[in-house]
């Protein structure tokens, strides 16, 4: 009396919706981002200390293991950036130089610039 049919094929499409994939949906969102001038954000083990009016911001930083931390020179003067048991040591970071590194142990690491004394930091990592 009643008849019912199954199609066990691939589910159909409607002729006005083309198949997208994920990955060519995620690219499409990336350039939709750029275009519109916006950025990625920012990874969550990277982190920026600016150095300005001759001092360290923030002056301490707390951070988990395998974070990269940036120190970007936004004074007019020179700054070197080094850990107080020379674990690192910038060269002389003019105006807009950056210097990066990686801290891959827990502890509480102080640093200071070598030309200014007073200008003096520490980083945590946990």
């Amino acid at each position: 009396m009643f008849a019912m049919q199954f199609n066990r094929g691939q589910p159909q499409r409607a002729p006005h919706a083309p198949h997208v994939g994920r990955p060519l949906l995620a690219a499409a969102a990336f350039v939709a981002l750029l275009a519109i001038g916006a950025s990625p954000p920012a990874s969550a083990d990277e982190k920026t200390i600016e150095i300005s009016n001759f001092s360290f911001v923030p002056a301490q930083l707390t951070v988990p293991v395998g974070t990269t931390v940036t120190w970007v020179n936004k004074d007019e003067e020179p700054h070197v950036v080094a850990e107080s048991d020379t674990l690192f040591k910038s060269h002389a970071l003019d105006t807009g130089d950056k210097f990066s590194f990686t801290f891959t142990t827990a502890g509480s690491f102080k640093y200071f610039c070598t030309i200014h004394a007073h200008m003096v930091g520490t980083i945590v990592v946990q």
